[in-house]
């Protein structure tokens, strides 16, 4: 035996160490410089430590015939994206469902520009990722196609190539969790744009086309960080959550991934005594139901999608007693919480998601119902909410519905997937009031005439409020379960425990 390496082992640890950052070192410079990290720096903060087996490292771009190919291996290292597999939180929801998929997209090399090799390193890992049921997370930063792969003599336009089919494909299969950082254009953005939840920094610009396609396309020259920036791709709601920066992404990527990947162990949650008062007492005052949703979630465990984007319906994740959980909840402080265009696009989107994965779903309800009038109607109204009663109607997953207030109209049926039967549990905060409508519509609407007879305004306000106390009598909590429209009236403080029960009965969670 000797210690001295032979030479092929000695020639491949130094073909290795050209695509590392150790001895790609100014291309890494460069990414500090601007204030980013490599594309290997966010690997290893992705990963659980030593459990990353890379796929295709020693490929480069396919342009030895006019560059130096010794050259070619720092320069285009990995050809531009880095592939493998890896464990992620292992140490909470064990190595069995830690297993995933990962693809960085690395834009010191060319832009991050997707050539031959790069197409097919990414095909490589998403067949993988479908035949061994894996989830994967994507780093999307790069501007695109690449000109200038002149070794491929088989192309015209190169648009025969199977990467965005394939990642497509994966929809409802495995999880798919986009991370951006910098500028994402062209194909980047398309795959970006086609993952499950996307996760994107501040300093992020996302666009279908980039400066180049644009000029090109005659429309002028634009700089870069006019296409797609943060706050436009947050408010439409491409981007689900924002992050302050590649750290802050990396963590929000591997706790959205943890809902997928089971139950945890270790768990707490707050006093739920204060929501007994969290709604309050005048009925048409609003309240922030997210201290709701963070007093019944497990401490710490709720993750929001889309915040800023169909703002009356809140969506996102909870867990409860280590269990992964998916939400939707009515705003009332948007819109008094009414169910508009876009929230339940939004929403349904959300569900479809879910569905496809086996979380079960928690709703906690209080609206007056679909927001209505011509406006709404602009916003194509009829087709976009029907759409959450097609995918409540598909659902196979369990739901828990929780009336925290009003549940009116078709826009509550809608929350609870299309039916207050839907559920496999109903229940009602004592603050719960339920109708076919909103009871000041319903007044207005159904009692005109003996409102009109009424000529002293004073009187007539005080006719209209005394029929809306009556209809609110007839439609309180405890008459809607009394004719059996809903399963219980709970005492708000055991809520998260009547939530775990329904689930457990509905086999969610095991034992």
């Amino acid at each position: 035996m000797t210690d001295e390496l032979r030479p092929e082992l000695q020639a491949l640890q130094q073909r290795l160490q050209r695509t590392l950052d150790e001895g790609r070192d100014a291309a890494r410079v460069r990414r500090h410089q601007a204030g980013y990290r490599s594309a290997r720096e966010n690997l290893a903060d992705l990963v659980d430590t030593g459990t990353f087996q890379e796929y295709g490292q020693l490929a480069v771009a396919a342009q030895r015939n006019r560059r130096d190919y010794q050259e070619l291996q720092t320069s285009t290292a990995a050809d531009g994206i880095i592939t493998g597999t890896a464990t992620i939180n292992a140490g909470s929801v064990g190595v069995g469902a830690a297993r995933v998929a990962v693809i960085i997209n690395d834009y010191a090399v060319l832009a991050g520009t997707q050539g031959f090799f790069h197409h097919r390193k990414l095909d490589r890992l998403c067949a993988l990722a479908e035949s061994s049921q894996l989830p994967i997370i994507m780093y999307t930063e790069g501007g695109g196609g690449r000109p200038g792969d002149t070794d491929v003599l088989t192309h015209i336009a190169g648009l025969h190539v199977e990467s965005f089919s394939r990642w497509a494909a994966l929809s409802g299969k495995v999880p798919r969790i986009a991370v951006n950082n910098g500028y994402c254009f062209a194909g980047n953005a398309a795959l970006f744009g086609c993952a499950d939840i996307t996760i994107a920094t501040r300093t992020s610009w996302i666009g279908m086309a980039g400066p180049a396609m644009i000029e090109g396309g005659g429309l002028g020259k634009v700089d870069a960080r006019e296409i797609g920036p943060i706050d436009v791709q947050l408010k439409n709601g491409v981007v689900d959550i924002v992050a302050e920066d590649e750290a802050h992404a990396t963590a929000l990527a591997k706790q959205a991934l943890s809902y997928f990947q089971g139950p945890v162990q270790d768990w707490a949650c707050t006093d739920q005594a204060p929501l007994r008062d969290l709604v309050p007492l005048d009925r048409r005052w609003a309240y922030p139901v997210r201290k709701v949703i963070e007093t019944i979630a497990d401490t710490g465990s709720f993750l929001e999608l889309r915040r800023v984007y169909g703002r009356s319906i809140i969506t996102g994740f909870i867990r409860l007693e280590g269990q992964p959980v998916a939400l939707i909840a009515n705003d009332c402080q948007q819109l008094g919480g009414a169910v508009d265009a876009e929230s339940s696009e939004k929403a349904a989107r959300f569900l479809q998601l879910v569905n496809a994965f086996g979380l079960p779903v928690l709703s906690l309800t209080d609206t007056p119902g679909f927001m209505v009038g011509p406006a709404s109607e602009r916003d194509a109204a009829v087709r976009r909410m029907s759409s959450l009663f097609i995918t409540g109607a598909a659902m196979r997953v369990p739901m828990v519905a929780i009336f925290l207030r009003k549940g009116y109209g078709l826009g509550a049926m809608a929350m609870t997937g299309g039916s207050f039967a839907a559920p496999v549990y109903a229940a009602a905060w004592p603050t719960g009031e339920f109708g076919a409508m909103g009871l000041e519509g319903a007044v207005r609407l159904g009692y005109r005439k003996e409102l009109e007879a009424v000529a002293d305004p004073g009187e007539r306000e005080a006719l209209f409020e005394r029929l809306v106390a009556d209809l609110y009598e007839a439609g309180k909590a405890t008459e809607a379960a009394s004719y059996l429209e809903i399963d219980a009236v709970i005492d708000p403080i055991d809520t998260r425990l009547e939530i775990v029960r329904a689930l457990r009965a509905a086999a969610v969670g095991g034992k």
